[in-house]
């Protein structure tokens, strides 16, 4: 009795197990959201690739189009024009955020990420100039920072990698950061104070308080020189010289710092793909990675 029982639930369980397939998501989903996600999040499949250089051109399109609207001579037969692809192109992008949402395994991980604001305040301005009848085409140029998705398309997620042991390095070098502008700030606080004393004694003077003379000194420091206030008196041009060659001797120091931190760490750096973590929206993993190096959470299978 037992034995004819059992064999039928284990027909039963596998019944139930097969009407309900687990998602490569790690939930019970439906497939269309875990292709829609592969498409969307996704930069290794063709799918994805057509996909990614699809909404970079609408980008490129939509910055085009908010440049041209700001020519103050434009006819206004083509400001209409422009008005109606900038209106297509941010319905587009609003069913493109849409879509992110639904697919994502974790819409409100993706709502907060960096990409998911800047993709939400690319749909926001003409909503805003509609509703509230306000001025927001300053706001639409934001829209150039979804540009930097061109780093998944053209398979740079090596580059992203390379910039964060830059920040990580960085990071490890801020105490001698921190030194180092201390003393910057201590040569320009003198130096600016000196020069404001000296060139009371000449005629022609420019240096009329100490915060514009600390801003000449900053100017002469880093070498830039715009020339709107200058030394008139010997004494004044010797302490500029003397400035400029100190200014040339401190420029370099920070960059030694961050060059002995990036050697130091000696990380080996492998090929990443465009791969993104469904759990934390981390964009970049090794090719042969099945789960993320941020979070732990498992990758999609692709």
């Amino acid at each position: 009795m037992q034995l004819s029982v059992f064999p039928s639930c284990i027909i039963i369980e596998r019944n139930m197990s097969e009407s309900t397939p687990r998602s490569r998501l790690g939930s019970h989903r439906a497939k269309w959201r875990d292709n829609l996600y592969i498409i969307i999040f996704e930069a290794d499949t063709r799918a994805g690739q057509l996909f990614d250089i699809g909404l970079l051109a609408a980008i490129v399109l939509s910055i085009v189009v908010i440049s041209l609207e700001t020519l103050p001579d434009l006819p206004s037969k083509w400001l209409i024009w422009l008005q109606l692809i900038e209106s297509f192109l941010t319905l587009l992008f609003t069913a493109e955020y849409i879509a992110r949402l639904i697919c994502s395994p974790k819409p409100w991980r993706y709502a907060i990420s960096f990409f998911g604001i800047v993709d939400l305040l690319a749909c926001l301005p003409m909503y805003l100039a509609y509703f509230m009848d306000v001025d927001s085409k300053s706001l639409m140029i934001v829209r150039s920072i979804r540009l930097l998705r061109v780093f998944r398309v053209l398979k740079m997620m090596r580059m992203l990698r390379e910039a964060d042991v830059l920040k990580e390095a960085v990071w490890k070098a801020r105490d001698k950061i921190y030194v180092f502008l201390a003393t910057v700030l201590v040569a320009v606080t003198i130096s600016g104070t000196l020069m404001y004393q000296v060139e009371q004694w000449g005629k022609n003077n420019q240096f009329t308080s100490i915060p514009q003379s600390m801003y000449w000194a900053v100017v002469t420091m880093t070498t830039v020189g715009y020339g709107d206030v200058v030394p008139h008196t010997p004494i004044g041009k010797v302490i500029s010289t003397i400035l400029i060659l100190v200014g040339y001797s401190l420029i370099i120091v920070p960059t030694g710092f961050v060059s002995a931190e990036i050697q130091a760490q000696k990380r080996v750096l492998h090929d990443y793909n465009s791969r993104t973590c469904p759990n934390c929206m981390r964009e970049g993993h090794s090719n042969d990675a099945l789960y993320c190096d941020m979070c732990g959470h498992r990758l999609v299978d692709q």
